[in-house]
């Protein structure tokens, strides 16, 4: 068995850090950085002399299109993917869930005959109390 390290160990933390200064945030960055060069290729392009503007209206439509694609894509494999699990587990699940359901029945059974008990004194002295005024006729 590997040996594990700890959150607080100082190479996991240096990994830590480099992780997100050396992959992650030049990802980021460089997304934004593409994002407002075609914002501003866009702008210029729209607002010069000859602006070309339905060109420019068709390329803005086609990349809000490819990013909707890309989400709807991103929905799809995540929906896939919980479709596969949802398989796997009702595979799975049958026998546990017949031995949850035994033990929740019982349970419910044996909760029932406690409260029985318990009430039965209380019932039995209304009883008599319901049957001397019947015999009586107590208001």
């Amino acid at each position: 068995m590997k040996p594990q390290l700890s959150e607080n160990h100082p190479s996991y933390q240096n990994h830590r850090r480099q992780f997100w200064l050396q992959i992650f945030l030049p990802m980021i960055l460089a997304v934004l950085f593409i994002i407002i060069v075609v914002a501003v290729i866009s702008g210029v392009g729209a607002s010069g002399q000859n602006g070309e503007i339905p060109r420019w209206a068709a390329i803005t439509t086609i990349w809000l299109i490819i990013l909707i694609m890309f989400f709807g894509l991103l929905l799809l494999v995540i929906l896939s993917g919980l479709i596969y699990l949802l398989a796997r587990t009702l595979n799975i699940l049958p026998p546990y869930s017949s031995q949850a359901q035994y033990y929740v029945n019982r349970g419910a059974s044996e909760i029932k005959r406690f409260s029985d008990m318990a009430a039965k004194p209380v019932l039995f002295i209304e009883g008599i109390i319901a049957s001397l005024k019947a015999i009586f006729r107590w208001n």
